[in-house]
């Protein structure tokens, strides 16, 4: 049987592993359970496997025939989301939801899982399955590489499911392809007083409002316009009174970048303009920048081996040109480290209703795609292992 004909065998197996961890959601740091469901389908499978990262799972499928290591990464934790899909096996807990398909990605690479076994004999070196947690707060991906996933691994990938990619397509596209995110914070230190009489004090919300506009200009006027980025502030804190000249105010916000050029240089600027900007005004000025994640960037080689393997899954005409993503991704972590990709499934299938973007409480998985998503790890990881 082919890749494909393997999947469609164990689309049931798929559809029943998705919509079971997609009733019992877990938050990043805390899938107890999602990771023991996680060994005992591996322990029928009669696969061996070893845990990292706390809630992490790694099994490694080897060949008869030596050759390199590829690893697929499958990510597990849900996000604080309340559903509101009406599905009949919808979260069993309030509050928390796998609103961006974490739970198909279990699903896929776990039927992927009993695809490799099957064709066990045929595998020219190691797969090797990465069941990855806390994605949604960056810190899964990397503690997995601390301790150890990527030893003896050649090349790496994952698939994401997304809204915004066709069901029944998928793509795979070199270079950039979702965004780094880093998070900043600034306090604005002034002096206090009475409202009615601001001259005897330092008014720190007036200089706030100025330098959430003057931010801006770090994007707008020190970025190159062929480059994309995004900064956003998201929080504005300040005052306790209406008529009580605030001492302190602060800021928080996100930047998004696709080249770690501008990872650097923007937070540069953007102390640099913040304390003039207070200076101008007699204020303080406490700049913090936080890095999150690296920009997701495809290797040329692996994305061109996964765009054959999308024909042979999802048909001639199956993949589908899909622009770049802002938002971010810890498996960059991994392609930082190694040549690999990450390809998006399609779920967007207006007639299921499954319009709804990744996070909010109306995602849908289309589930042939993600069967077919299943059946695509295995195909790419048998076509890098056989160029």
């Amino acid at each position: 049987m082919t890749i494909k004909e393997l999947g469609e065998k164990y689309a049931d197996y798929c559809v029943s592993m998705r919509r079971y961890f997609h009733q019992h959601p877990e938050l990043s740091r805390q899938e107890v359970e999602t990771s023991k469901r996680v060994k005992e389908e591996l322990d029928k499978m009669g696969l061996a496997w070893r845990a990292i990262a706390d809630n992490g799972v790694l099994c490694d499928i080897g060949g008869k025939k030596p050759g390199k290591c590829i690893l697929l990464r499958a990510d597990m934790d849900a996000l604080q989301v309340q559903e509101e899909t009406g599905f009949e096996f919808a979260s069993e807990v309030p509050g928390v939801m796998h609103a961006c398909g974490h739970d198909s990605h279990i699903a896929m690479l776990l039927t992927c899982a009993q695809i490799l076994k099957d064709i066990q004999d045929e595998i020219n070196g190691t797969v090797r399955l990465c069941f990855q947690p806390a994605e949604e707060v960056a810190w899964g991906c990397i503690t997995c590489v601390e301790q150890g996933a990527l030893d003896g691994v050649d090349a790496v990938f994952a698939i994401h499911s997304w809204a915004d990619v066709d069901a029944g397509k998928a793509t795979c596209q070199p270079g950039p392809r979702m965004a780094g995110a880093d998070m900043f914070d600034v306090k604005i230190h002034g002096k206090g007083g009475h409202g009615a009489m601001p001259h005897q004090g330092i008014d720190a919300i007036t200089t706030t409002c100025e330098l959430v506009s003057a931010l801006q200009t770090v994007i707008s006027r020190e970025t190159s316009p062929m480059e994309p980025a995004v900064l956003t502030v998201g929080t504005i804190q300040g005052g306790t009174r209406w008529n009580v000249l605030p001492e302190y105010a602060s800021i928080s916000g996100t930047t998004r970048f696709y080249s770690d050029e501008l990872r650097e240089n923007i937070p540069i600027q953007m102390e640099r303009v913040a304390k003039n900007v207070c200076a101008a005004h007699n204020c303080e000025c406490e700049f913090i920048n936080t890095r999150i994640v690296r920009p997701t960037i495809n290797d040329p080689e692996i994305a061109e081996i996964a765009t054959g393997s999308i024909k042979k899954i999802f048909g001639e005409n199956g993949n589908q040109n899909f622009g770049l993503v802002t938002g971010g991704e810890d498996f960059s972590e991994m392609l930082s480290r190694r040549p690999g990709a990450v390809a998006f499934v399609g779920m967007r299938n207006e007639a299921t209703g499954g319009t709804y973007p990744n996070h909010h409480g109306k995602f849908k998985i289309d589930e042939p795609s993600m069967c077919k998503g299943a059946a695509l790890y295995a195909q790419v990881a048998m076509d890098y292992l056989n160029k």
